[in-house]
């Protein structure tokens, strides 16, 4: 039996871009010698700080490591914002999984996490074994992403951190009902203060450049790229979903049980784009899946 570990230990792995090298922070619960690891890689905007929950569940029977995407949280930002790109980040991946060389890995991703890792669960002798997508698949909604990309750029300072959770609520209600610990948590995550002592977002303005430049030929192409890497794909899948979500429609995600890994689906009543993975249903689905 593993010792279950409720430490939690920041790291960084350096990683390269065509523009030069950055930094890569990584979140590590569990034991550092168990060989099961767990890889989860979090949305758009959002912070390794979201998988605390289930990673604090989880240390018993995994090494979770739950990285900041470059450009969010504690990682460094690219120089070339025109890099933030998928492509960027299996990349920075493949470099994390260079160094902690995981005998047995599992990876859950949330949105553009789970991109993510399709992108690395398609190419040939990679480690994956079991792969989770939290609200994502190879079609993307334009209409969802175009809401997304409205406010990600958005330069927003405000003189209260209460002031900043509420706009980091208003624009999070499709996480669905939480309590007010919970989102107060969702909202520090993501906020910091500037040296004049504002409040802002916790990640680089200039993500919103690649996804501001999606036309909708654009988002075709990339959905055809994207289906082939899905069909590619050969490790067991699960397949989570909002019943409300806006970003993963029902369509695709039935499709996603027909064709390539064949997942399987489950969503969450009441919830949109995306479950926040910190309640026990949730945790629970995620649990059964990996231990199965």
């Amino acid at each position: 039996m593993i010792r279950r570990s409720d430490q939690v230990r920041i790291e960084s792995v350096q990683c390269i871009s065509p523009d030069g090298l950055h930094r890569m922070a990584y979140k590590e619960w569990g034991e550092v010698d168990n060989p099961n690891v767990l890889l989860c890689v979090h949305g758009v905007t959002r912070v390794s700080d979201d998988f605390d929950a289930l990673a604090r569940e989880l240390s018993s029977q995994f090494r979770v490591i739950c990285p900041d995407v470059v450009g969010r949280g504690r990682s460094g930002w690219l120089r070339n914002p025109q890099h933030y790109q998928v492509q960027q980040y299996v990349c920075d991946m493949v470099t994390l999984l260079a160094r902690i060389n995981p005998p047995n890995l599992s990876f859950l991703g949330t949105s553009m996490g789970g991109l993510i890792g399709i992108g690395l669960a398609s190419l040939p002798e990679n480690p994956i074994q079991k792969l989770i997508l939290n609200d994502i698949g190879p079609v993307l909604n334009i209409s969802a992403l175009t809401r997304i990309a409205q406010y990600i750029g958005q330069p927003m300072r405000f003189a209260t951190f209460d002031e900043a959770a509420q706009f980091i609520r208003t624009i999070s209600q499709t996480f669905g009902e939480h309590t007010e610990e919970e989102w107060h948590k969702f909202c520090m995550d993501v906020l910091r203060q500037d040296k004049d002592g504002m409040w802002i977002r916790h990640y680089d303005l200039k993500l919103a450049v690649s996804m501001q430049a999606v036309s909708p030929e654009l988002a075709e192409a990339m959905q055809m790229m994207m289906w082939a890497a899905y069909d590619a794909i050969a490790c067991p899948t699960l397949l989570l979903r909002g019943a409300e979500s806006d970003l993963l429609l029902p369509e695709t995600a039935l499709q996603m049980t027909k064709r390539g890994p064949r997942a399987q689906l489950v969503e969450f009543e009441k919830v949109g784009h995306a479950p926040t993975l910190v309640h026990a249903d949730q945790i629970t689905v995620i649990k059964d899946f990996l231990l199965e």
